[in-house]
């Protein structure tokens, strides 16, 4: 069976399909189409040509009639894909009707084009990552309340600090995915925007109907139409490529915490089961955290490719030579790497799968010492800090050179059982007694959630 060339191996792995199906040839060139079909319906609006151009020109604008092979072989001579798509465009008109040909791509530049329909996508591709991001936020609200109190050990520069609960390192999860939403809903009204401007951006073109035009273009398209065009500023969509570089690193973090908290050192929390997944080609015990890997490849990835869109910001003049070409594959590539890793992140964030009891047993590991600073707070208001402070360093040691447990070592330091009484140890030492503000987190995480969600 003869296969299609290429890049399609990892796409089901690191891509969403419906991302990829906004931006594959299809997706690109409709776009650029709904906008020639725009431009004529508003210019018919406006009175510049007659509205019997429209239906022709509208009829034409099917992706579906045109050789992307061919379109994709003129590009290399043309230098962009407007130019030979509204020469295919003309002559598929002028098959059905000549006089509507004359009046295809009126007053605008193979830019105007290229922009608005690249907005066009990223209003696409914008409401699916907002529909991921809200399911993905609505599961960690979920299992970071189901584990508000469920204590682990917190881990500082990789090694266990003091308890922590699985809810709050969940919420922390969920504060950035919210902060997220937050940032794309302020965005939009900058991001989906009218890109027209024609040659040099005065729509000279175009005459005194120019701005009427614009207006009714805007309108048709259902986008804002901005105070001027914007060629060669490209602030918007550079902030949406960095929008998603955030994204993409908040997912990594939480990719790399579940990769850490699956390590057979720990085995406290794992991504959801499934027949085939994770396994190893030669060791048949293994089960590898495969949906984390997507999450920190996607964080590894993206901000490369945000670099470039940085780079590719000071541009010359009123169009760019190169610079504006550096973008073309970019974002749509920054935008599918993060469908991949949302997708990935929310079957990870449903079938969250959590041993508690391998956790409780993890928090005794070091037999005591992550609760000596419950100790020492409270014995320093006793003793004095200083005092406090030296008195369990020394003790924890003792702890670690002779293997014992903080807690026996505690019952035999006279100065430690003066002031506090066995049961005082006892309930100190209980890591469930020194979780702080943790479940204050969890709420306060999940009401800001829902105040977004509302």
């Amino acid at each position: 069976m003869t296969q299609r060339p290429g890049n399609q191996l990892f796409d089901a792995y690191f891509t969403a399909r419906d991302m990829r199906e906004v931006f594959c040839d299809q997706g690109r060139v409709q776009a650029m189409l709904d906008f020639e079909a725009a431009l004529a319906r508003a210019e018919a609006r406006v009175g510049l040509i007659p509205s019997s151009a429209v239906a022709p020109i509208a009829t034409a604008c099917d992706a579906g009639l045109y050789d992307f092979a061919a379109l994709g072989e003129a590009i290399a001579t043309a230098g962009n894909s407007a130019i030979p798509l509204v020469k295919a465009l003309g002559k598929q008109i002028a098959s059905s009707d000549a006089e509507a040909e004359r009046y295809v791509h009126l007053g605008a530049t193979s830019q105007d084009v290229m922009d608005s329909g690249l907005v066009l996508q990223l209003r696409q591709a914008l409401a699916l990552i907002e529909s991921e991001l809200a399911q993905l936020a609505d599961s960690l609200a979920v299992q970071a309340q189901r584990f508000a109190t469920t204590p682990l050990a917190g881990r500082t520069w990789l090694q266990h600090a003091t308890p922590v609960t699985l809810g709050m390192k969940i919420a922390g999860w969920l504060g950035a995915v919210t902060r997220s939403r937050q940032r794309l809903q302020q965005l939009k009204p900058r991001l989906l925007v009218l890109q027209f401007g024609g040659a040099s951006g005065t729509l000279a073109a175009l005459g005194e109907q120019a701005l009427p035009i614009a207006k009714a273009l805007a309108e048709e398209l259902q986008l804002t139409l901005p105070e001027q065009p914007w060629h060669t500023q490209r602030d918007r969509i550079v902030e949406f490529g960095a929008v998603l570089g955030l994204i993409a690193g908040s997912l990594g973090k939480f990719g790399r915490d579940i990769s850490l908290l699956m390590q057979t050192e720990a085995a406290e929390v794992f991504e959801p089961a499934a027949p085939g997944k994770g396994g190893s080609s030669t060791m048949p015990h293994k089960r590898n955290p495969v949906g984390a890997a997507v999450l920190i490849g996607a964080a590894t990835r993206v901000p490369g490719l945000v670099s470039t869109l940085f780079s590719a910001m000071p541009q010359e003049h009123e169009r760019s030579l190169g610079l504006w070409h550096a973008e073309w594959e970019t974002l749509p590539e920054i935008c599918c790497l993060v469908s991949g890793s949302l997708q990935q992140a929310r079957l990870l964030a449903d079938g969250l799968e959590v041993d508690a009891a391998r956790m409780a047993r993890n928090l005794q590991l070091t037999q005591g010492l992550v609760l000596a600073e419950a100790v020492s707070i409270v014995l320093a208001q006793r003793v004095g800090r200083d005092t406090a402070h030296h008195l369990l360093e020394q003790c924890c040691k003792r702890a670690v050179a002779e293997q014992r447990h903080l807690r026996a070592v505690l019952a035999d330091e006279p100065q430690v059982t003066a002031e506090l009484s066995g049961a005082e140890l006892d309930d100190l030492l209980n890591p469930a007694h020194y979780l702080g503000q943790a479940q204050v987190w969890v709420e306060r995480a999940v009401a800001e959630h829902n105040a977004l969600t509302v």
